[in-house]
């Protein structure tokens, strides 16, 4: 997903990004990421969750995060909206869209995109699913 809202218009190399949250108190983590997924896209899937890593981000945010084979159509998501002043220090507040656009990506050009410290998560997960087609 690339995040919306001014400071990441126009920017793509590194900001791309899986959905994500904070865990509500006595929310399970799997549970917060559905309703992250819900609340930026407008997606909600079921099936067999894969568990990835944790990964730390470079403000020390801990990433918790969950692959699944599913169908979703980049192009029909529906995203939540957030407030902020803007311009800067104008006094004026305006509405942004939390994800202003989805789309699907090969590996290599995954890697390109999304932010650096979520790349170990493409890593797992490339790593898992060969492991998992190699299996009898």
């Amino acid at each position: 997903m690339h995040p919306g809202g001014p400071f990441w218009r126009g920017r793509d190399a590194g900001a791309w990004s899986i959905p994500k949250g904070e865990i509500d108190a006595g929310e399970d983590a799997l549970a917060a990421a559905r309703r992250e997924l819900a609340e930026e896209t407008g997606v909600t899937v079921e099936g067999d969750f894969m568990e990835l890593a944790p990964i730390r981000q470079k403000g020390g945010k801990i990433v918790r995060a969950w692959a699944i084979e599913a169908d979703c159509d980049a192009a029909s998501i529906v995203s939540n909206v957030f407030s902020m002043e803007w311009p800067p220090r104008s006094g004026k507040s305006q509405e942004f869209p939390e994800v202003d656009k989805a789309a699907w990506f090969g590996m290599a050009q995954a890697r390109g995109r999304i932010n650096a410290a979520q790349a170990a998560l493409l890593d797992e997960l490339e790593r898992r699913l060969i492991i998992r087609r190699a299996a009898p």
